[in-house]
């Protein structure tokens, strides 16, 4: 579908545009001055609409979850320009508890999470309409869960608060990661029984059933409760409306995005008010004046890939390639490739920090990997192939042979079909931030990434600053 710019964030624009005396403005974290904010139904929209702001990978984010997924993983190396020492230090895991980006995403994170429980708390108290009352609620309830299920990948454990909290209570300790991931299921499915199942064009982007099914189904996949991934696949599926598209790259360009793939997608546009995605600038070769050359892809990313899959060509920028406006030489980066995924010709977005191509967080390709994933750990392999097979049959069509390209999977063995289902994972959603945390989640991340120290490297450290601020905070093992 060709994008349209969703009302809501345009509202969120103008929002992180001007200096405007909102609930966000007003006072720091547990000490919001609510009461006096939500009075109308225009109120709750607008407190909702804030709530998405943590999500996006802007400027004024600083929001390095690609990092922690991307560059520590095996697909691809820090690179850069040198004006990020923290994205290197996560390259060779070297991290410390003083290392920015892991403070600016756990600040990240606390603020989308302090705006959702402010949103639940005082929401049900304003007379309005009460479909649209209990759909804002839904969103905030799936939000939650979204960030909630981001600090848990990154950090394990983490302080777990559901309500507004005044700040002599904010010091509480962590809880475990299976506690964080069981309150994401919970949300999700109480923002399930809200959510509606599509927007018009103007609210396009916002949380919908489909999203908090898949984020459910995703929290159990992480719990390894293989049971409920199925159960939560299947309610993705049986609501009707996701499917693959024919052409892989319409995931990724600007008038095609929010397709009928789209189960979960963090909206991006180049307005120059602070909503663009700044990857377009982070992953872009230093060949464009502006670009900053992080995340080069490794050799070994580009090896993985199957002879003839077209996916490399979508996914890995390489000699005499087309690249968005140049073409691309092995000088361009340390390691001769560069990523495709998030960028964009200069033509096409005004600032290269303000890039227009959303984040792809959930696509059904990776539900139905999910599915497969599943149906093999619990031994019904050959149901397993149905899933796979129809992520490869979509690469296959786009290959310039598909008589001789990405046979189907026929194996029956248990672990030959997980260890397929691990190759498509990374060559289908590879760039989209999922690796690092697909390593460790198998307990095979020692053997993919050398600097990897089993027992630490699994999460990352508890910034030094919550440290500080925190005495039941404990810093996690190794840091």
């Amino acid at each position: 579908m060709k994008k349209v710019v969703p009302h809501f964030l345009l509202i969120l624009a103008v929002m992180a545009a001007v200096s405007c005396e909102s609930i966000l403005d007003k006072e720091p974290l547990g000490q919001l001055d609510a009461d006096t904010f939500f009075k109308s139904s225009s109120d709750a929209v607008q407190a909702i609409n804030a709530a998405y702001e943590y999500l996006l990978f802007s400027s004024e984010n600083n929001n390095f979850y690609w990092a922690f997924g991307t560059v520590a993983s095996d697909n691809a190396i820090a690179g850069g320009d040198g004006s990020r020492p923290g994205i290197v230090e996560i390259d060779f895991l070297t991290q410390t508890p003083r290392t920015q980006e892991f403070n600016d995403f756990w600040k990240l994170s606390y603020s989308g999470i302090t705006q959702c429980n402010t949103v639940i708390e005082k929401i049900p108290g304003i007379d309005m309409d009460e479909n649209l009352k209990d759909r804002i609620i839904g969103e905030a309830l799936f939000l939650r869960a979204y960030y909630y299920f981001g600090l848990a990948q990154v950090f394990g454990g983490v302080p777990l608060m559901t309500e507004v909290l005044a700040p002599e209570d904010l010091k509480i300790a962590k809880s475990p990661p299976a506690d964080i991931l069981q309150q994401v299921v919970e949300d999700c499915i109480a923002a399930a029984d809200l959510l509606p199942v599509e927007y018009g064009p103007a609210n396009i982007g916002r949380a919908t059933r489909g999203a908090a099914y898949g984020l459910a189904a995703k929290a159990h996949l992480y719990l390894k409760n293989w049971d409920g991934v199925l159960e939560y696949v299947s309610k993705v599926k049986g609501l009707g409306i996701y499917a693959l598209v024919p052409d892989y790259l319409d995931n990724f360009r600007e008038d095609t995005q929010n397709n009928s793939e789209s189960v979960w997608e963090i909206q991006h546009d180049n307005l120059e008010l602070g909503v663009g995605n700044s990857l377009n600038q982070w992953w872009a070769s230093k060949k464009f004046s502006t670009g900053y050359g992080f995340a080069e892809v490794t050799q070994d990313f580009v090896d993985e890939f199957e002879a003839g899959d077209p996916r490399l060509k979508f996914t890995v920028a390489m000699n005499n390639d087309p690249y968005f406006g140049l073409i691309y030489k092995p000088s361009y980066s340390s390691t001769g490739y560069g990523a495709r995924k998030y960028l964009q010709p200069d033509s096409t977005a005004s600032q290269k920090a303000d890039g227009d191509i959303n984040y792809s967080a959930i696509r059904y390709a990776e539900v139905l990997l999910w599915e497969a994933e599943a149906l093999a750990n619990l031994g019904r392999v050959a149901e397993a192939q149905a899933p796979l097979e129809e992520v490869r049959a979509r690469a296959r069509a786009q290959a310039a042979d598909p008589e001789t390209t990405l046979p189907p999977v026929t194996t029956t063995n248990q672990q030959e079909m997980i260890e397929h289902i691990r190759h498509e994972r990374r060559v289908e959603l590879g760039f989209e931030m999922h690796r690092f945390f697909d390593l460790v989640r198998w307990g095979i991340a020692a053997q993919e990434i050398e600097e990897f120290q089993t027992g630490k490297n699994e999460v990352y450290p508890i910034p030094q600053t919550e440290l500080d601020l925190n005495p039941n905070l404990r810093q996690n093992p190794g840091y």
